[in-house]
């Protein structure tokens, strides 16, 4: 504030600056530009009735009269300008005086400064116990500082922006994010902490894990970078493995996702001890797989695009959510949350086949031989709802022929 005041004040003898200088001559100022100017026009307008002479349109007599008169305005031509009169010194006062005072003004009622003031405070109620906890010297906090919950959750966040280049603060972050239900912003933490210390394997599952879960176990290309980076120092991990495989499986990769399934048998089957539940829950995993693919085969292809004015209005977070209902409504037959990241040029391909069926009981197949009119929907969500919002791409929707098995849709609205 007080930087604020003498940069006003400098500004202000700025302006004044003109009003500050006395002229020796206030009374009378030569403007010599204006002269030049006359002289100019006094020299064109001669040579214009020399010329006229010349050609014999005007006589000499005229000629001499013209130019005496125009001589007689050069000499009466004004030479001289009166100078601004300064302001007095009381009004040169008042400029100084009230620049700042106004200056200060607004910044007091444009700025509300009061959340500052309240984070300082917190700083020193719990600072040092948030700081603590990011350190791993106390598990939990104190009684009394439970008492100051979100001074406390202030403070943590404080304090590891203050502390951005220690992955360790970010990582602890990101578990209290997460315990408190904050997915998103637990990712955000748990993407620094992994930006940071990339080679930790740890906080590469952590953050894999979380995003694979946030993302209804769907692999996008952040999570599949991770999972790769894991396994290329780690090529026995079995999480890694195992999230391999079951997001191969849900995009429908089946063929990867039992290559990974045999890897991991393979491990446990070269280990010493008995694995023989863990491998049986392999082959049953295995098993459901192939049932998913024998249904994909009955199920439909979906190439969903998007124009081009809409791709600038896509983000990462967004969600593309692809169904199957009747066209009369209600709850779709079968749907699929796709991450956006899998959008490619603006196109992407879905299946969609009784494994993604609300209901078992509620098939495709069964719908079509019933006689249901089936449609294909596609919509792509900023907040991630299955419920359509304002803001959302959205397509028309496209009727199904019985025996069609592939379906071009495009994403050519936002929903208002």
């Amino acid at each position: 504030m007080t930087l604020s005041l003498l940069i006003s004040i400098v500004l202000a003898l700025i302006v004044i600056a003109p009003w500050l200088r006395l002229k020796k001559h206030p009374d009378a100022v030569v403007d010599n530009q204006l002269i030049d100017i006359n002289i100019d026009v006094y020299k064109s307008r001669l040579r214009e009735l020399s010329t006229d002479k010349q050609e014999g349109v005007i006589s000499e007599s005229h000629y001499q009269a013209q130019k005496t008169e125009l001589e007689r305005q050069l000499l009466d031509a004004e030479q001289v300008t009166t100078a601004m009169q300064p302001p007095s010194l009381v009004s040169r006062l008042m400029l100084i005086l009230w620049i700042p005072v106004l200056a200060g003004s607004a910044y007091m009622i444009i700025s509300d400064r009061s959340n500052v003031f309240t984070l300082w405070q917190e700083q020193q109620v719990v600072g040092q116990v948030a700081d603590d906890l990011l350190m791993g010297k106390i598990d939990e906090p104190p009684e009394w500082a439970m008492k100051e919950g979100l001074a406390l959750f202030s403070a943590m966040q404080t304090n590891v922006h203050h502390n951005a280049h220690d992955p360790q603060r970010w990582l602890k972050l990101a578990e209290m994010f997460l315990s408190f239900g904050a997915t998103e912003s637990g990712l955000e933490a748990l993407s620094r902490a992994y930006r940071l210390s990339p080679d930790n394997e740890d906080v590469a599952m952590m953050y894999a894990q979380t995003s694979f879960f946030a993302l209804g176990g769907s692999l996008d290309d952040n999570i599949r970078r991770t999972l790769q980076g894991v396994l290329d120092s780690s090529p026995n991990k079995e999480e890694a493995q195992m999230m391999m495989a079951m997001g191969e499986a849900r995009a429908g990769n089946y063929e990867q996702a039992q290559e990974w399934i045999a890897k991991m048998r393979s491990s446990f089957e070269q280990r010493a001890g008995d694995y023989s539940h863990e491998i049986s829950g392999l082959d049953n995993l295995a098993a459901d797989i192939t049932n998913q693919q024998a249904q994909a085969a009955d199920g439909f292809d979906v190439t969903v695009t998007v124009i081009p004015s809409l791709l600038p209005l896509i983000v990462a977070e967004d969600v593309l959510f692809v169904a199957i209902r009747a066209a009369e409504g209600g709850a779709p037959y079968a749907a699929k949350r796709v991450p956006i990241s899998n959008l490619k040029q603006g196109r992407i391909a879905v299946s969609l086949s009784n494994a993604d069926v609300m209901m078992p009981d509620r098939t495709l197949q069964s719908a079509q031989a019933s006689g249901e009119q089936l449609v294909v929907t596609a919509r792509i969500s900023r907040s991630g709802s299955a419920n359509s919002q304002s803001g959302d791409l959205s397509t028309n929707p496209i009727m199904l022929a019985n025996e069609q098995q592939q379906v071009n849709i495009e994403i050519n609205q936002q929903v208002p």
